[in-house]
């Protein structure tokens, strides 16, 4: 008949003393504490997977209380029961804590490199500029698990001060995910920059410069036929006003993306920023 073994308590495992030699106080199940004769107290687990004894560490009494590693015991022993090795698991939790370094650029460059794939080349440029010039230099090196709610704020408003609230702005919202990133990833306790919608300054919000009046658009096409200047400059003029495309997509336009059948021009996903395909249909002048 096997020995019965007794609970530990949380007296005796703080009463526990050093002995010349390494010791067991079991709390049964696999579960016990080593004592060294240097005064260390380790919880380990001893299970048995794939017909092979293994020991999984628990870290150090206090750090772990007798509570915590009685449930760390208990989750392992569920991950037995769906024949799972809780050692493998504990190993790959590492293995991503080491990839995924904790200063704020290292992770910043780690989201920046998930998201690429999406992003159009000139979103990509704009965003990398903005967080090297402006971002990485001030808290780069920082461990981000230690940036402060305010240390973001000073960072966008000395980039307000500069007179550029809408890439303070940005670089506001850049930080927020690279935070959730970081948040996802369990590397951080909390996003601490959320809801910072009244840290910068209101932006004036008002329309592009455009011309409604019927009577000056005229002039305006008018002056396009009369343009002597380049003359694929003055095609990408004429044709702007029947597709109304941005200026960048218009320069990038090639013929096999035009089907003159179906009377559409096709901008493939690669040129697009949300890397989707972009359906223009065109004006009966073509």
């Amino acid at each position: 008949m096997r020995k019965r073994i007794l609970p530990l308590t949380d007296l005796q495992v703080q009463k526990a003393k050093p002995l010349s030699k390494d010791y067991k106080l079991s709390d049964g199940r696999g579960l016990y504490l080593l004592i060294t004769p240097t005064g260390g107290k380790y919880w380990r687990f001893d299970y048995t997977f794939g017909g092979k004894r293994k020991t999984l560490a628990f870290k150090s009494y206090p750090e772990i209380s007798l509570a915590d590693a009685r449930q760390r015991r208990e989750d392992a022993r569920k991950l037995l029961a769906n024949d799972v090795d809780p050692g493998e698991i504990v190993k790959a939790q590492k293995q991503v804590q080491e990839t995924v370094a904790t200063t704020f650029e290292k992770v910043a460059r780690e989201w920046f490199s998930k998201n690429e794939p999406v992003w159009s080349a000139s979103h990509i440029k704009t965003i990398k500029s903005r967080l090297e010039r402006e971002v990485y230099p001030v808290i780069g090196g920082r461990p981000i698990t230690e940036i402060t709610r305010g240390e973001i704020i000073t960072l966008i408003r000395r980039v307000e001060s500069r007179g550029v609230i809408e890439t303070a702005d940005r670089i506001k919202i850049y930080c927020g995910q690279i935070f959730r990133y970081a948040l996802n990833l369990e590397l951080i306790p909390h996003n601490p920059i959320t809801d910072m919608r009244d840290v910068l300054s209101k932006r004036e919000s008002g329309h592009h410069a455009a011309i409604t009046d019927p009577k000056k658009l005229a002039g305006l096409m008018r002056a396009i036929d009369d343009f002597d200047g380049s003359f694929i400059v003055k095609c990408a003029l004429k044709i702007a006003p029947l597709v109304f495309a941005r200026p960048g997509e218009l320069r990038q336009m090639e013929w096999s993306e035009i089907d003159l059948d179906t009377e559409q021009w096709n901008i493939p996903a690669e040129k697009m920023k949300m890397k989707v395909n972009h359906l223009v249909p065109l004006s009966y002048e073509w």
